[in-house]
């Protein structure tokens, strides 16, 4: 009685802290957010729902956007959406007509969450509900919409979340806002302020009946960018929340503009370097979620790049909320298995480096590489999900197009760029435009006097820092509408490649190698090391020889190595230092 008393006491300050978290940002970000998810690192997303039916969108498009791409008639998605429904119907009754090829006949929620902790995911993020409303639960609040009454006669939720708990893995949620679908606020459709009686008589309620039943570790919602944070009642929803599920409990970033609280979500980038709070970048293995079956072999990340690409957002503080897009009958395609027994395999040799680490004082390591554009006819990109060249980041590199515009006609003509982040245009040596994606008001563009088929050469300046990649240039005469600025546009492509990554736990520094190393490997800027300190190489027995210059250059002495050991090992490679 005295130990229950006593066991009772010590848990008592915890439930007060759940319990008494108020609905502001500033009370929401004083309460901070749980170790785990700073230390997991790897989690595993899941798209899965009628749109894996058609599984079906363009090279680079989403494939559980096929409800919005029916709402705009999209010729590709209707032309796939016709072998499975009757396309003459309205949006929403031939949606649910793929209920009928929805079976997940083959489905084993065990054997999901088996896989997914062997690939090394600490926690599962599955897509209870997208943005065409469809739950996979049984929902009272969608009592005819749902996966238990419809499709495969099946508590997606309910089952999967038993199954990836008893594998010891945290179970997470995405939920999406806003629906395309619901009669009460059709988003995109209806106006955006007009959403308020579909927050308050059916997202509220659905949201809060899924978490009490359920108490997901993790929040991850969606679909807010058209809307408030107030509209959304975000700050309550958050407050609730953590009150109902208590300390363990995080959300992500995404509650509506204004919103000051969560862990953010980078998609489909090269990562950030943020201290400030966690993050994670969200991505598939190809460029959709949903399972796109239209996607080219090219689109898959190698599992060396997975690997690699891993290591250099923990390096940099944050983690990978990775994606899977299961098949309708419930199987995951082969080639995403294969990637994820790839990085599993990975893990349980290198796992230590990863889980639980920080990230060190020194910068990940980089080289120059620069490449040759393809040559077009006009600048007119939108790299989402992608980069310009195989091999380039998606993120902070820089294009020099040179091309020549030839003048149709005698006039005025002007220049205008659309550029997401930076563009400059530069003709005999000055610059007539200058665009900054993140500048509220851009100057117009300096006017250009032509003679009729004059041609001038132009050079024009393209910097992508971060997320978004897009760069568009146009040109416009004597007041009319603007139109692409053909020509003959060759660019050169340039950016930084890492080839080496840090991380560190307490006094222990892990160097990752993304290149096989030889007989040595030679590291600069190394902390200086004490006599005593021990270097090995992680899958290989046996300590590693060192020698350090007054420079701080540290050379490591690989001939000890059993050849067969290191022969082994692959993708990306990891020297353990002890530090004396």
């Amino acid at each position: 009685m005295k130990r229950t008393l006593l066991i009772a006491l010590m848990l008592l300050p915890l439930f007060l802290r759940a319990q008494t978290v108020e609905p502001t940002w500033e009370r929401l970000n004083q309460r901070g957010y749980p170790q785990w998810f700073s230390d997991a690192k790897l989690g595993i997303f899941i798209h899965w729902g009628l749109y894996s039916v058609p599984a079906y969108a363009g090279k680079e498009g989403y494939g559980e956007w096929l409800y919005k791409g029916l709402m705009s008639r999209d010729p590709g998605r209707m032309r796939a959406m016709s072998y499975f429904a009757d396309t003459t119907l309205p949006v929403r009754e031939m949606y649910g007509q793929l209920t009928r090829h929805w079976h997940a006949e083959l489905w084993n929620p065990q054997e999901w969450a088996r896989m997914f902790r062997e690939a090394g995911a600490q926690y599962v993020m599955l897509v209870t509900k997208h943005h065409d409303g469809y739950s996979l639960w049984d929902d009272p609040y969608q009592p005819e919409w749902n996966s238990v009454v419809s499709g495969p006669h099946r508590n997606i939720v309910g089952e999967l979340t038993e199954a990836v708990r008893r594998e010891g893995l945290r179970m997470c949620f995405y939920y999406s806002l806003p629906e395309w679908s619901n009669p009460l606020h059709r988003w995109t459709v209806a106006p955006h302020d007009s959403i308020g009686r579909y927050v308050e008589q059916y997202m509220i309620p659905q949201f809060k009946s899924l978490v009490s039943r359920y108490h997901p570790d993790a929040l991850f919602a969606d679909g807010d960018w058209d809307f408030t944070a107030d509209q959304l009642h975000s700050t309550d929803l958050i407050a609730w929340y953590y009150r109902t599920v208590g300390d363990k409990a995080i959300v992500n970033d995404r509650w509506g503009k204004g919103t000051q609280h969560g862990f953010r979500t980078p998609e489909y980038s090269a990562g950030i370097s943020v201290t400030d709070r966690p993050w994670a970048e969200c991505r598939g293995i190809g460029r959709s979620f949903g399972l796109n079956r239209n996607e080219d072999l090219a689109n898959y990340l190698t599992s060396t790049e997975l690997i690699q690409h891993f290591c250099e957002l923990v390096a940099h503080g944050g983690g990978l909320t990775l994606n899977v897009g299961p098949y309708a009958d419930g199987t995951i395609p082969l080639i995403q298995q294969e990637r994820l027994q790839a990085l599993g395999r990975w893990l349980q040799v290198n796992g230590e480096a990863i889980y639980g680490s920080r990230p060190y004082s020194i910068p990940c390591q980089q080289e120059h590489m620069s490449a040759a554009m393809p040559p077009n006819t006009h600048i007119d990109y939108d790299w989402v999900r992608n980069a310009p060249l195989k091999g380039m980041p998606v993120d902070n590199f820089t294009i020099h197009w040179h091309g020549i515009y030839n003048a149709p006609e005698k006039g005025w003509y002007q220049f205008k760029a659309e550029a997401d982040d930076e563009m400059t245009v530069v003709y005999n040596g000055d610059t007539i435009l200058y665009y900054n994606h993140a500048w509220a008001e851009n100057k117009p563009a300096t006017r250009v006097l032509l003679k009729q088929n004059q041609a001038i050469e132009l050079d024009v300046f393209y910097r992508e820092k971060d997320l978004e990649a897009k760069a568009a240039l146009y040109v416009g005469k004597d007041g009319k509408d603007f139109a692409l600025a053909d020509g003959a546009w060759h660019g050169i492509a340039t950016w930084e490649r890492t080839f080496r990554c840090f991380t560190a736990k307490g006094d222990t520094l892990y160097v990752i190698e993304f290149e096989r190393p030889g007989q040595t490997v030679v590291i600069p800027d190394m902390p200086r090391l004490r006599k005593g300190s021990t270097v090995t190489l992680l899958g290989t027995t046996g300590t590693i020889r060192w020698k350090q210059k007054r420079d701080s250059t540290l050379t490591l002495d690989l001939s000890s190595l059993d050849t067969k050991e290191l022969g082994a090992l692959d993708h990306a490679w990891v020297f353990r230092i002890e530090k004396q």
